[in-house]
């Protein structure tokens, strides 16, 4: 078996339609070829697609269009098989014996318009390669539906990436260093606070969740503690408990991270006015 049989295989096989025999075959390719199976996975993935809601979107004008287009230049080997075969004569004898690998077409029972594939019983002969590719072309084009309708979600997806706060930017590029660190500690006020952090990036990042908002017309603050020297790195508000707010500066080594209660835009004198509720060590 070849990957291009494989493939075929592996798009019935997505869809549940595989035979007795075909599964075998399918499985028994798995084993021998196992740099297959990201062909089997991402057909899966497709047939799965194919099950999930989507909401309505208006579908390109030329849709209808190109997916006839498809079809028409798509193999037409089960629609010719489908029909009833003509009276049997000499020279369709010798091409249904030529097509079916040398059997005699003519020791075979003809089946009805109503029946055209039917098999003798117990024949486990696998589905037709035509029948098969078929099937590959039908999925390949319900797949490209699917993504058709996701282009506009993943508009919205890719946008709503690309405007991501900056401080979840900074969060993700302290997570990818490979020197991330992080601490947490609860919040005596209720909730909790974590720190991250990358020396090599000298960056730092706090996440809050379930902590108390404060009240009108004060903020949060947030400190570096170097020593006996507090930092200002910037204000913050929590919507809903939670916040991620990157700290301004340079992180430096064994710093240890504070917030303080301060007014509204942050200390007036640049050093704390009230004792922290949240104090994170780094080292």
């Amino acid at each position: 078996m070849n990957e291009q049989e494989f493939a075929e295989l592996s798009a019935a096989a997505a869809l549940h339609a595989l035979s007795p025999d075909d599964e075998r075959r399918f499985r028994t390719a798995l084993a021998v070829h196992p740099e297959w199976r990201r062909i089997a996975r991402a057909d899966a993935e497709a047939a799965a697609a194919l099950a999930l809601p989507v909401p309505p979107v208006t579908p390109p004008a030329d849709i209808r269009s190109a997916l006839l287009s498809a079809i028409a230049d798509a193999p037409q080997g089960d629609r010719e098989t489908a029909s009833a075969p003509p009276a049997p004569t000499p020279a369709a004898e010798t091409r249904d014996r030529t097509d079916d690998g040398g059997r005699d077409a003519a020791s075979r029972p003809h089946s009805s318009a109503a029946h055209p594939q039917d098999t003798p019983a117990g024949d486990p002969q696998p589905a037709p390669r035509e029948r098969r590719r078929g099937l590959r072309i039908l999925f390949a084009l319900a797949a490209c539906l699917v993504l058709l309708v996701g282009i506009g979600m993943g508009a919205t997806a890719l946008s709503s990436y690309l405007n991501r706060p900056a401080a979840v930017v900074a969060l993700e590029q302290i997570e990818a260093s490979g020197d991330a660190q992080q601490a947490e500690v609860p919040v005596a006020t209720g909730g909790s606070a974590t720190a991250h952090w990358s020396a090599s990036l000298g960056r730092a990042v706090l996440v809050t969740e379930g902590i108390a908002a404060p009240a009108d017309g004060q903020t949060y603050e947030l400190w570096f503690v170097r020593g006996d020297t507090a930092v200002s790195a910037g204000t913050f508000s929590v919507n809903d408990g939670k916040a991620t707010a990157e700290l301004r500066g340079e992180m430096k080594a064994g710093d240890a991270i504070a917030v303080t209660v301060e007014q509204s835009g942050g200390s007036p004198t640049g050093i704390p006015t009230s004792d922290p509720v949240i104090v994170i060590p780094t080292a």
